[in-house]
């Protein structure tokens, strides 16, 4: 049972996970400054399949058309060029990538620590609110008593 509930757990986190765009604690659209909506396109991009698969199609590519005879012979030493440049970019962009999503992680942490304080008020006001209407009972059943032992008396 206990396993059954830390799946479901898991799936649900990562569910909200990969939706949380539209989460009320996570800025969005607008509210993004042009770095932040880029990192995350380049993250979505970067990270993808598409990516890797698209990448080994190019190298494939240009190695079939500069075999021996292209503008990059052989040992493709442009290509080398283009990849060590692409490699140097990319771990930049890794890490913004990187921030962005520790930042969308500590807004949901803070969006969740708020419910959870807001949570926390509201079952103090019902256990307030509990503990008097149990003491109203109480005052209403000892009356009730009273009143049956009267009738009792009467009777």
């Amino acid at each position: 049972m206990s396993t059954q509930l830390i799946s479901d757990a898991t799936e649900t986190a990562s569910r909200t996970m990969h939706r949380w765009h539209g989460h009320p604690g996570v800025r969005s659209d607008k509210q993004l400054t042009l770095g932040e909506r880029a990192a995350d396109k380049m993250r979505n991009g970067m990270g993808s399949w598409a990516f890797v698969l698209g990448s080994l199609v190019f190298l494939a590519v240009w190695m079939g058309f500069n075999g021996k005879h292209g503008f990059d012979a052989y040992p493709f030493i442009l290509l080398n060029l283009v990849l060590s440049c692409l490699a140097a970019m990319q771990g930049a962009i890794l890490l913004i990538a990187a921030k962005r999503s520790d930042q969308i992680s500590s807004e949901l942490a803070e969006h969740d620590f708020e419910t959870n304080c807001r949570s926390e008020e509201l079952l103090k006001q019902l256990m307030v609110n509990f503990e008097a209407l149990s003491a109203q009972h109480n005052e209403m059943h000892q009356e009730l008593a009273k009143v049956n032992a009267q009738l009792e008396a009467k009777v």
